[in-house]
């Protein structure tokens, strides 16, 4: 199975049936439920694959070098992408015949100033058993400059509730200059707003999702804005994506089910475990698709939850917050709790198979799934998500969103 993060995807999105759906990294993270296949004392994730920069380093200086390396095993492949101004370039490279490292070709393979990189490594051991690894990390940008690191990709067909987002790399403190150099425009036209969340985030959204079909141009005109004083902009862009079909799902943790909605038709209702009561709880409220992997690593230890679990085979995970909160396959946990108990550590669980399978309830809803969908959560028992925790700017209405614009 491809390890590779799935993307939003050129062009318009096709849809196969739902006849028959009966049930349904970035950086490393975990909310599995109990009954992991995995025991025994497994180390922390870079003890499997080792990437070098490390995993969020930030301010990387021009002689850094990426390298990936097992220290045994083999690595089966590797993928490093350089994103520049929403435009991702595919860094050529090999790995040895050893298969205990991988290193870039070329000239292309010297990292630039001011991209953020990207790692995704699938190895397996002497058994078969396959684990992955999934990092980023972040050039230095020259000095008194700035840039924005912009979501979804140019060229991407999303869903109806993707926001545009920019992370900047420094603090910007002339937010008007910055918010009035970037336009976003639509075809057929509605009004959309910026609200900052901090000294270095910028969202754009309009009052209401998307309505499918329609085309969004992102103009960035911030080379030599001043963003903050004598710290001036870099990119001079356009970027247009479009949006393609509406599909929402709305999971109810109480009644322990998932109702998909596409195109104004409920086209099924999914039974789900979702996170357990007390500490493990699920967020409520509305959270949109910013990440699909065919395949990752979950383990306890990089989200608080001590050495609990350690699933290197997690299928179908689908990314709904930064913090780590996933809807993903589970084909660890009795077949029982799909629509009666909350076993998770906090994400939302579908029935799988390991290795995963298109034809299991995770899998149809996976390969239905575009970046950009919302996903909505109720009558769970903890807070709703925060609107800056991922993609969650819906979860504040249209007034205090434009309370949050710089432009008055």
């Amino acid at each position: 199975m491809n390890h590779v993060a799935k993307r939003a995807v050129a062009g318009r999105a096709t849809a196969p049936t739902w006849a028959g759906l009966f049930v349904v990294l970035a950086v490393l993270t975990g909310c599995t439920g109990t009954g992991s296949i995995f025991g025994g004392s497994a180390g922390p994730p870079q003890e499997a694959i080792q990437v070098t920069p490390r995993d969020g380093a930030k301010n990387i200086g021009p002689d850094g070098r990426i390298a990936v390396k097992v220290p045994d095993g083999k690595l089966k492949s590797v993928e490093v992408t350089r994103t520049e101004d929403a435009q991702r370039r595919r860094v050529p490279g090999r790995i040895a015949r050893d298969g205990l490292s991988w290193a870039p070709r070329g000239s292309e393979g010297r990292l630039r100033l001011g991209a953020k990189y990207s790692v995704d490594a699938v190895a397996v051991d002497g058994s078969g058993n396959r684990t992955t690894r999934h990092t980023t990390f972040t050039m230095a940008v020259p000095e008194h400059r700035f840039i924005g690191y912009f979501k979804p990709e140019n060229a991407a067909t999303v869903g109806t509730g993707m926001i545009v987002s920019f992370d900047f790399n420094r603090p910007v403190t002339k937010r008007a200059a910055v918010q009035r150099a970037i336009k976003v425009t639509s075809v057929p036209p509605v009004e959309v707003v910026g609200h900052w969340f901090g000294a270095d985030r910028l969202d754009f959204r309009p009052a209401a999702y998307w309505k499918p079909g329609t085309e969004v141009t992102v103009e960035m005109a911030l080379r030599d804005v001043e963003g903050a004083p004598h710290v001036y902009g870099t990119q001079d862009k356009k970027v247009v994506f479009r949006i393609g079909r509406s599909q929402s799902s709305l999971v109810d943790a109480a009644a322990h089910t998932m109702q998909v909605r596409r195109d104004g038709e409920i086209v099924s209702t999914i039974p789900i475990t979702a996170g357990s009561a007390g500490k493990t709880t699920t967020y409520n409220g509305k959270m949109v698709v910013s990440e699909m992997r065919e395949v990752t690593r979950m383990d306890g230890r990089t989200v608080g939850f001590g050495g609990e679990y350690d699933i290197k085979d997690v299928p179908h995970a689908i990314r709904l917050t930064d913090s780590g909160t996933f809807l993903h396959g589970n084909y660890w946990s009795d077949e029982g709790v799909f629509g009666s108990e909350n076993v998770s550590h906090g994400c939302v669980g579908l029935e799988d198979v390991r290795g995963g399978s298109s034809e299991t309830p995770a899998g149809r809803f996976y390969d239905r799934t575009l970046i950009g969908d919302v996903v909505e959560v109720v009558n769970s028992d903890d807070k709703k998500v925060a609107p800056d925790n991922g993609l969650g700017g819906w979860n504040l209405d249209w007034t205090r969103w434009k309370a949050g614009s710089a432009l008055r």
